[in-house]
């Protein structure tokens, strides 16, 4: 549990915001120097995502989405826009967001809505979002604060719609790195948080091809 290894919720807080603050505004700062990874990674979340856009009596829909933790946009640009009639983004980090003005280009224009605020104090609009992608971002709260999030991003949900984490996952426990001040927990406190939100899992996937010596990602569909 993060409770183990947060020891002073404030400082966790602000150490990842500070962290946030340095980091350049480019794919490589995103992925912390693994920028060549990006493809791999937008591609086989785009496999993984259609399947729950494909035709059927409980298709998901395509006309909005939002990105949470969307620092530049990399994931709005490559995944959520070609899919998505509208995205909106939500990040922690102002600089990000202005940066993702020119970064996403003429396509931006379909970005409605650039929300400057971090997870654990932000609310999904209700009855809003066809799917709501979170990636490379739980680690930055807390346990009680990932579930409340999940909660008000199950009631963000339009019909059909859901929820997906894509993130790294520690082999056991929940491992602190006290560099960017996040946290990386193992499959099992990751799927009793989504439990606790009251959200059912539909799907759950390693991703394959990501260099050895990185953390085991792996993406979850809920609803």
């Amino acid at each position: 549990m993060t409770s183990d290894v947060v020891e002073n919720e404030f400082e966790f807080y602000s150490k990842a915001e500070k962290y946030w603050k340095d980091v350049p505004a480019t794919v490589d700062g995103m992925l912390g120097g693994y920028g060549h990874i990006s493809s791999i990674d937008i591609n086989s979340s785009r496999k993984f995502l259609q399947r729950f856009l494909r035709d059927g009596p409980n298709r998901t829909g395509t006309t909005r989405a939002l990105d949470c933790g969307a620092g530049i946009g990399r994931i709005t640009k490559r995944l959520l826009l070609p899919l998505f009639k509208t995205v909106d983004m939500v990040d922690v980090t102002e600089d990000f967001l202005t940066k993702a003005k020119s970064y996403l280009g003429e396509e931006g224009r379909r970005v409605r809505n650039y929300f400057c605020c971090g997870l654990q104090d932000f609310s999904p609009e209700p009855n809003s979002y066809d799917v709501i992608w979170i990636q490379w971002v739980i680690g930055h709260l807390t346990d009680n604060h990932l579930s409340d999030f999940l909660k008000r991003c199950r009631a963000g949900l339009r019909p059909n719609g859901i929820v997906v984490i894509k993130d790294n996952m520690a082999q056991e426990g929940v491992i602190m790195d006290d560099v960017d001040s996040s946290v990386c927990r193992d499959l099992d406190v990751v799927r009793k948080i989504i439990r606790r939100a009251g959200l059912h899992l539909l799907a759950e996937e390693r991703q394959e091809n990501f260099p050895d010596e990185i953390y085991h990602v792996y993406t979850f569909a809920m609803r």
